[in-house]
């Protein structure tokens, strides 16, 4: 096959063995030391595998540690080179070729190849997968450090989806590993090309990691990586006092405050594209529901003191929001605020035949987040909405939010992903959107439409106008953008935290720090 006029070919005088010959390690001082976190959740093996990537920011705590992608989000580039040195794009959009970085090391010894890339590509089965598979025509290695991805049609946000965490497409596993040992014997001892590998994982419990030594980018300053499951947030904060965590994760309300008072601790906060909302799951569209009634959910809206529920959680770091896309995302529209009315939210209620309220059943949630969750549940009370609390820890909310079986009632959903508009709505408006439980024709067709769409201007008011049919309708009743708040001990001098737009946990991994003995 002819290399395109667009793309210089690599010399033919380049040796199969030059190709793939691994250059001098990083120069830097040897790893050395511990950093261990107090983390919220408990840690799942799916989130070992960049192949089952559920469209979530949770995975990134551990991607950014095992793994690596062609490309990244890294401190102060949205797109930073990693895996791949370059990438290159056809003038008529169809055409992505991306130069391989020589050298690269697996954390089993095993060097990248493109056939590497395509072969995590062709096995991805995560967010946007099925679209994915609708876009992209044919993957082709050109020579072990160079492949191109041939589209079906122009689709201006293939980078967008594959260059960036809202999906795992592009983060690289190896192909005679993976083979070797099987998608269940992978999650038991993931191999990935990151600054970090796997030494040890007790579920639920405990995630220990070394420093991979040979690590393109350069050696990681900390030697040893502990992850200590500790769901309870006072527990979290304790254990910081005490010195035997580092940095624990989402410390909120007065907890946050004790942190601030506390001498040598440090509060990291860290607004984040992290949207809440309340989902109104089936009842949205089931006729013989009240949340089938517009009137219904634009009063569970307004009858919300988000403000309030800010202060108390967040002290006030995370930012009000009335749409579930991200504020800071490209092509996002602003609606106009929603504001806090339960006397409005009762009239609507009475219009729509309720003047009393009713049982809205249970109101299921993240239980990292219930103290959320719990909150909006109190302003629904206040209007005559009943609701009954159903916390269910993360890995376990996530799969019946994914299969649709959280149903009869509500959800407070949430999403963190990296990405744009166009990421958030394919997976959370879209008929094929993983955690979608309806939608509406016009959305589907405004979708395709945008997605196609090389002009920058009609392909923004395309994404507009599907922002506005959901907040006119009334789709979701919008809560915030999460301001992370972490808690930092003494021992450290970079944390990480923030290092990286849109990033809430401690990277990249290899430059974290501890304060010098």
């Amino acid at each position: 096959m002819r290399s395109p006029t667009w793309v210089r070919p690599l010399g033919a005088v380049l040796a199969f063995t030059l190709l793939l010959a691994a250059p001098a390690p990083p120069v830097g001082a040897a790893s050395e030391g511990q950093m261990t976190w107090a983390v919220h959740v408990s840690i799942a093996p799916t989130w070992f595998d960049p192949g089952e990537h559920p469209g979530i920011v949770t995975s990134m705590m551990i991607f950014y540690a095992l793994h690596d992608a062609l490309v990244k989000p890294m401190p102060g580039k949205p797109a930073a080179p990693s895996l791949a040195e370059s990438w290159t794009v056809s003038p008529d959009g169809l055409v992505y070729e991306f130069v391989l970085r020589r050298g690269v090391l697996f954390h089993n010894g095993d060097t990248m190849t493109a056939e590497d890339v395509k072969f995590s590509f062709e096995r991805y089965r995560g967010a946007a997968a099925k679209l994915f598979k609708e876009k992209v025509a044919a993957v082709e290695v050109v020579d072990p450090l160079r492949l191109r991805f041939r589209l079906n049609e122009p689709w201006p946000d293939f980078m967008a989806f594959y260059a960036t965490p809202a999906t795992g497409a592009g983060w690289i596993v190896p192909k005679a590993y993976m083979q070797k040992v099987g998608d269940e014997g992978f999650k038991k001892a993931p191999v990935g090309a990151g600054p970090y590998r796997l030494v040890s994982f007790n579920p639920g419990v405990e995630m220990v990691l070394e420093a991979h030594d040979h690590y393109w980018r350069k050696t990681p300053h900390v030697k040893r990586l502990v992850f200590r499951v500790i769901p309870d947030e006072a527990t979290r904060l304790a254990t910081l006092k005490r010195g035997e965590v580092d940095v624990a994760y989402s410390i909120r309300g007065a907890l946050a405050d004790e942190v601030k008072r506390t001498p040598g601790l440090r509060l990291a906060p860290t607004l984040l594209p992290a949207t809440f909302w309340i989902d109104f799951t089936t009842e949205q569209w089931n006729p013989r529901s009240p949340w089938h009634d517009r009137r219904v959910r634009l009063a569970a809206s307004l009858a919300i003191d988000r403000q309030a529920i800010n202060l108390a959680e967040t002290l006030g770091f995370s930012k009000v929001a009335s749409s579930i896309i991200p504020s800071s995302y490209e092509y996002y529209w602003g609606p106009p605020p929603i504001p806090y009315d339960p006397t409005q939210a009762r009239r609507l209620l009475a219009e729509a035949g309720y003047p009393n309220g009713f049982d809205a059943g249970e109101l299921a949630c993240d239980s990292s987040y219930t103290n959320v969750a719990e909150a909006a549940a109190n302003y629904l009370k206040a209007i005559g909405i009943q609701t009954r609390l159903r916390p269910i820890e993360r890995v376990a909310f996530l799969g019946q939010w994914r299969d649709k079986k959280i149903r009869g009632g509500l959800m407070q959903g949430g999403a963190g992903a990296f990405g744009n508009a166009a990421t958030r709505i394919d997976n959370y408006m879209t008929s094929r959107g993983t955690y979608v439980y309806g939608t509406y024709p016009e959305i589907d067709d405004l979708f395709a439409q945008q997605a196609r769409e090389t002009d920058r201007k009609k392909r923004e008011a395309l994404l507009h106008q599907i922002q506005r049919i959901a907040h006119e309708r009334v789709m979701f009743a919008p809560i915030w953008e999460l301001a992370f708040l972490n808690g930092v001990g003494p021992r450290v001098e970079e944390a990480g935290l923030g290092l990286i737009e849109h990033q809430p946990y401690s990277s990249p991994y290899e430059d974290l720090k501890l304060k010098a003995r």
